[in-house]
């Protein structure tokens, strides 16, 4: 297939790596140009100077930006994606965003005859670079079908679980459930340290009972060490927990507890750790917990 791929971060870059070895024909487009030399460098493809350029005569338009915003300027705006992309193509978008932009997209291609996919993913950087990605997906079944066999290129699982928006939505069920796990694991590991115990044996013996998540099993050992310069960044994800806390509220639902968490990932923000990993919470608590019960900490 004939794909375009556009936003080369931490995720896009790999994963057009991955389209490419598949064998499709790639063309990719990032807003710092140089970003696509560098991938030039690794990968089999070509790159546009415009998304438009990059669209046209593509099967599949894959995007992966920043939000809302970005995501209209890419595909809307001047030399954008509509400007280039043909009528029977599909419009796939990883980014996480929100599920009333991506039923607003689905309507302005349907017009357009072209297919749409609202498709954000979990498994963070390691997923990206490894081609182990989850991919939760809105939109019909025939652009979803056309779309499959890119996807697969870079997912361990892909999944059309509904209407357009139905993709993002899903998005928010795992962020939800990630930012609880993270602040429990954050706790139980500090909790653990200050009772004395040997935390690396209690994990081990845990985490082969109902305790056991992701997060613990690829996460413990960095923030043990106070390591948290990799992985899923607060920044981003501060901006979807924005995006979950106000479909929350449109719906009439209050989420305590994400919304917590999302406090204390402001606080940790306001430490400079913006760009640090999600597990960094455990970071918030420990300087909470400064110099209190020093004894115990030996």
């Amino acid at each position: 297939m004939k794909v375009a791929f556009l936003g080369l971060g931490v995720m896009g870059f790999p994963m057009a790596g991955h389209v490419s070895r598949a064998g499709h024909e790639v063309c990719v487009y990032n807003r710092t140009r140089a970003k696509a030399e560098l991938w030039l460098k690794s990968y089999k493809g070509s790159l546009a100077d415009t998304p438009a350029e990059a669209s046209a005569g593509a099967d599949v338009v894959a995007l992966c930006v920043g939000n809302d915003d970005d995501v209209r300027q890419v595909i809307c705006g001047d030399a954008g994606v509509f400007e280039g992309i043909a009528s029977g193509a599909v419009i796939v978008d990883h980014t996480t965003a929100s599920a009333a932009l991506a039923r607003e997209l689905a309507t302005l291609c349907t017009a357009r005859e072209i297919g749409f996919v609202d498709a954000p993913v979990s498994g963070g950087q390691a997923g990206a670079e490894g081609g182990a990605l989850t991919v939760m997906a809105g939109g019909d079944t025939e652009a979803f079908d056309t779309a499959l066999p890119v996807l697969e290129a870079y997912a361990k699982c892909v999944r059309l679980l509904g209407a357009s928006g139905a993709g993002q939505l899903a998005k928010m069920v795992n962020q939800i459930c990630i930012a609880g796990v993270v602040e429990g694991l954050s706790e139980a590991l500090l909790f653990s340290q200050r009772a004395g115990l040997d935390t690396t044996a209690v994990i081990d013996v845990i985490s082969q009972g109902a305790a056991q998540s992701w997060q613990m099993e690829n996460r413990y050992k960095t923030m043990l060490a106070g390591e948290y310069e990799h992985g899923f960044a607060v920044d981003w994800m501060r901006k979807d927990l924005s995006i979950v806390l106000s479909e929350s509220e449109r719906m009439g639902l209050d989420l305590p507890v994400t919304q917590l968490v999302d406090d204390f990932y402001a606080e940790v923000q306001t430490m400079g750790g913006g760009r640090w990993d999600t597990s960094s919470l455990l970071a918030r608590l420990e300087s909470k917990h400064m110099g209190s019960n020093d004894e115990d900490k030996a």
